[in-house]
């Protein structure tokens, strides 16, 4: 958390998490926040007078409402002597913003074994697409581990073999996305370029009888990240799939309550240098492909699900997308990027795949992987492994209280947003007219 020393504040004293029946209202009518005590990036000076009313809550209110809000979820089971659990939650304190993350939290039994797949993804520019991602990438996963497992004969796989399998599933889950859309006219985008506008409307706009053709459409409008962790039936070995901006971070303990911190992805975007150079690399003699660190100038995410304008050629969006009802009347923003659009793809489906190994035999000493989307990371900045740290102490002193049984992403997700009562009130009940926090979702699992 950020405090500006020289402005009025209500603070108090850090409270620890396994005191729930401690208050820390103040007789106070006067609670106010400026903008630069909210975590994250995305509230500012401009949004509004500063500074702003919130509700104070003692420790019990503020962990009720911050669950409430976030809805936590868990995953467990015990199998072989095997214990597996995985915790999540989506966050967005703002009632009026609908949030674009989603998360995956699934067993999968392939021919009487248990996978498990835990998967975080942050949408951009609508939901339909993140929604479809969250609810198909486990069934398509499974699918595909299936199709292994019949051909080696239920034999154990070589990691670098699921691995490119993994990478392969996920490409063709993007494919399809494109491809489910061109199907609708037969043969192609060549004959769709030389329909009228009315025909290519009637083939698309069936809302009226179901809308199956329109839905599939609408997927082609929007993206997605994507960060999908799968774990063997043996606990043997983490597969973490990449996509976009989303952080896999894996914390493992050394010794009696000490832990290592370990960052296992990189970000997709205009701040990797090497994506940038890939981008530039696949469109010689292409300036703008890469313009002000967005592709095209238009989009952050260099690796991402979805996104079709950034992989099919203009055509397929002036054509198709643009007859989509209701649409954009206004198409100057998209025409903008598609004049740079000359030699596509310009965005990436295919996933950076690592193998983490993991040993059984070290079951006396704790593992967790945490998934969160790029909100959460925002939330923490440079502090991130100390809300991380601090996350970890707090489950050894509280347990067995009532909140240390809780959801441990909830927990971690609490101390992100300052680790006490008054800065989780301050980002609960500020009162303002936009969204002051970026959505958040955290998978918490245990390895």
């Amino acid at each position: 958390m950020k405090f500006c020393s020289n402005r009025s504040a209500l603070q108090e004293p850090e409270q620890p998490l396994s005191s729930p029946s401690s208050s820390s209202s103040s007789s106070s009518s006067s609670h106010i926040v400026w903008y630069d005590e909210i975590p994250g990036s995305i509230c500012g000076p401009e949004d509004g007078s500063w500074p702003r009313p919130f509700t104070p809550l003692d420790m019990p209110q503020a962990w009720n409402k911050l669950s409430q809000v976030s809805g936590p979820e868990s995953l467990g089971y015990s199998t072989g002597g095997v214990q597996w659990r995985a915790d999540a939650l989506n966050f967005q304190p703002f009632c009026s913003a609908k949030s674009q993350d989603r998360y995956a939290m699934q067993r999968l039994n392939i021919r009487g074994r248990i996978w498990t797949l835990t998967a975080v993804f942050d949408g951009h520019l609508g939901d339909a697409t993140v929604h479809h991602a969250a609810y198909h990438m486990p069934i398509i996963v499974r699918e595909f581990l299936e199709e292994m497992d019949l051909k080696h004969g239920g034999r154990a796989v070589p990691p670098p073999l699921i691995a490119d399998m993994f990478s392969i599933a996920i490409r063709s889950f993007d494919d399809a996305i494109a491809n489910d859309v061109l199907e609708l006219f037969p043969g192609g985008l060549e004959v769709a370029m030389r329909m009228p506008d009315e025909h290519i409307q009637s083939i698309l706009n069936d809302q009226l009888w179901g809308g199956k053709n329109f839905e599939k459409a609408r997927l082609c409008m929007y993206g997605t990240t994507a960060l999908v962790a799968l774990v063997d039936p043996d606990h043997k070995n983490l597969w973490l799939a990449n996509l976009g901006d989303c952080q896999g971070v894996m914390v493992s303990e050394t010794a009696s309550q000490e832990w290592s911190y370990e960052v296992l992805t990189k970000v997709h975007n205009g701040e990797n240098e090497h994506e940038v150079e890939r981008v530039r690399r696949e469109h010689p003699g292409e300036p703008e492909c890469v313009v002000d660190g967005r592709v095209l100038g238009a989009i952050a995410p260099f690796r991402c699900i979805g996104d079709t304008p950034f992989k099919q050629p203009p055509e397929f969006t002036r054509r198709i997308l643009y007859n989509l009802f209701p649409g954009n009347t206004d198409t100057s923003p998209w025409e903008e990027f598609l004049v740079r659009n000359i030699t596509p793809p310009y965005i990436s489906a295919t996933p950076e795949v690592i193998h983490f190994p993991l040993d059984p035999s070290e079951g006396s000493l704790r593992k967790y992987l945490i998934l969160c989307s790029d909100g959460f990371t925002d939330i923490c900045g440079q502090q991130q492994r100390n809300v991380v740290e601090r996350w970890l102490r707090s489950m050894d002193s509280s347990s067995g209280s009532t909140l240390g049984s809780e959801n441990m992403a909830l927990q971690l997700l609490w101390h992100g947003l300052g680790g006490d009562s008054v800065s989780v009130s301050k980002v609960l009940t500020l009162d303002l007219e936009v969204p002051w926090l970026d959505d958040i979702t955290i998978v918490v699992q245990s390895l």
